[in-house]
């Protein structure tokens, strides 16, 4: 497998953890919440056809992860507030910009790592048909998003060139 697949793999694990996450700390139908929560899960459950066992895992493993994460979400959330105080502030300081993003991408890095450790958690209490399935999905995303990319490059190409 290419080092892309794989990191894409991956991100696709992070993202069906979080909206597992996500559904944890908000309540509703089928984990409801924000976020990824509600819809998320909803795929997931649906599109991988989890058990409830299976969701009661995840949400264990969930449950035992989120309070690191909840403060990583407020900084970020207050990263992003800073950005955009000082975007609005009339004068642009470019050293507090840098100090600002500098700030959220550490946040944003220890975000990802704990996303990475749940998915990871996560993704060994899927069978192998669930693993086998969610690779294909994961596939047909880097598909079109590959087919996206290669037509926006074109549209960008082709608005370059000159008028005749």
């Amino acid at each position: 497998m290419k080092l892309r697949s794989k990191m894409s793999f991956a991100a696709l694990a992070i993202v069906l953890v979080a909206g597992l996450a996500m559904a944890q700390h908000h309540g509703g139908p089928r984990g409801g919440g924000d976020f990824f929560g509600g819809p998320m899960l909803g795929f997931f459950t649906d599109y991988l056809d989890l058990t409830d066992a299976q969701q009661a895992q995840i949400k264990q493993i969930i449950a035992k992860e989120k309070p690191a994460m909840e403060p990583l979400f407020k900084q970020e959330m207050q990263t992003h507030e800073q950005m955009m105080q000082l975007i609005q502030s009339g004068t642009f300081d470019e050293a507090k910009a840098q100090t600002i993003a500098t700030q959220g991408a550490q946040v944003h890095a220890q975000l990802e790592v704990q996303h990475a450790r749940i998915a990871s958690e996560a993704y060994q209490v899927l069978t192998a048909d669930q693993k086998t399935k969610l690779a294909q999905f994961i596939t047909k995303k880097e598909q079109r998003f590959e087919q996206h990319m290669q037509e926006r490059e074109q549209g960008a190409h082709s608005q370059d060139a000159p008028s005749q």
